[in-house]
């Protein structure tokens, strides 16, 4: 099968001139290597708090932020606060929470959750945090939705589906597909319930929030809908997963849109931060605060630019799968939680070749997509 129209722009090219400095190096950290530790939190910005909650992954932690906040009610001014994502659902977090409350929140309430995307450490804990405040979720239309559909059983982390498709693409170690199908509920079992209402967050919306105005930048490829919030006024990004300082956002194409081109949508999706100050603020939700936006996308663009070259290298002599490129793509070892998030990313980087018409793809005689450089 010879590629089809090309459903996205063109990525966007980045230079990499020798003997620059490469990686976090090339980027400011305005607070060093302190972080907030669990239940306190750190000031970055007049109003805007800093909180750490543990993740039990390799990925051990996630930024959350706390913004001043305040909304009119018949009596009075009502203080409180903002959140800006979760963390997962599971006693360890409640209880960190627990502490915000009594700690650096001061007693006061939270009146918004708002939620950059439906991934279970971003969402887990919306539905208790809405809940025990009275608080309406914020979030773009379509990471709801994907949030309700996963948090039933029905997503892209595990099961039967996620199972063929992996196999399709080459991953078929009998043992590691018999622990995919029993994924089914991976979701889930973090995010165990979804708010039953929302308000949609949209690109290009802007919300005031205690003292400041933020503005809503959508991005595709990690995820369905994301939002990143931008406050002009106090140049401060709250750039969720779309730009970390350390770690490259995984971009991967799912079972349930086998045929995305996901990393084409993250390449453009990083031009909408080209208009903001490059030394914006920046606070991701992996990783430190910090400045050096614009080096830090040319950087992630870079990273992707070097292994869509090494797969067009390995696949010029011979077909390769998906899981063939796992070794190219990634210069370390995986382990099975690791590998199912790599698989998904190695088809972004063959399906971003294939659209842009360098590679043809075909299913071998086991029903395995294989690609090859043309």
């Amino acid at each position: 099968m010879t590629s089809p129209a090309n459903p996205s722009a063109k990525p966007p090219q980045a230079s990499h001139p020798a003997g620059t400095l490469t990686g976090e190096k090339a980027l400011a950290f305005p607070f060093g290597d302190a972080l907030p530790a669990v239940g306190e939190a750190l000031t970055v910005a007049p109003g805007i708090l800093w909180i750490r909650m543990p993740l039990p992954f390799a990925l051990d932690h996630i930024n959350l932020w706390l913004l001043e906040d305040s909304e009119e009610t018949p009596a009075a001014l009502r203080k409180g606060w903002t959140a800006v994502d979760c963390g997962v659902d599971n006693p360890g977090t409640q209880a960190a929470w627990e502490q915000v409350f009594a700690g650096p929140m001061k007693g006061l309430p939270i009146l918004r959750v708002l939620v950059t995307h439906m991934h279970p450490d971003h969402m887990g804990l919306a539905h208790w945090l809405c809940a025990r405040f009275n608080a309406p979720l914020l979030i773009s239309a379509t990471e709801y939705q994907s949030a309700v559909l996963a948090s039933q059983g029905t997503s892209n982390f595990g099961g039967i589906g996620t199972q063929q498709f992996f196999s399709s693409n080459g991953w078929n170690n009998p043992d590691d597909q018999e622990k995919v199908n029993s994924r089914v509920f991976y979701y889930n079992k973090m995010v165990p319930a979804v708010p039953e209402t929302y308000r949609r967050l949209m690109e290009g919306q802007s919300l005031l929030i205690g003292g400041h105005t933020w503005r809503f930048i959508s991005g595709w490829g990690h995820s369905p809908e994301h939002i990143a919030l931008y406050s002009e006024d106090a140049k401060v990004l709250i750039s969720g997963d779309m730009v970390l300082p350390k770690i490259s956002t995984n971009v991967s194409v799912y079972t349930q849109e086998p045929e995305a081109n996901s990393l084409s949508l993250f390449l453009n999706s990083l031009k909408k931060f080209a208009d903001l100050p490059d030394d914006t603020l920046t606070m991701p939700s992996h990783g430190r605060v910090f400045r050096g936006l614009h080096t830090r996308i040319a950087q992630l663009v870079h990273h992707h630019e070097e292994r869509l070259q090494d797969v067009l290298t390995a696949c010029k002599e011979k077909p390769g799968s998906a899981h063939d490129m796992l070794s190219v793509i990634f210069r370390r070892p995986l382990d099975f939680h690791q590998t199912t998030f790599a698989m998904g990313e190695s088809i972004a980087h063959l399906h971003a070749l294939w659209y842009e018409g360098k590679m043809k793809r075909f299913q071998d005689k086991e029903g395995v997509w294989r690609f090859q450089t043309i």
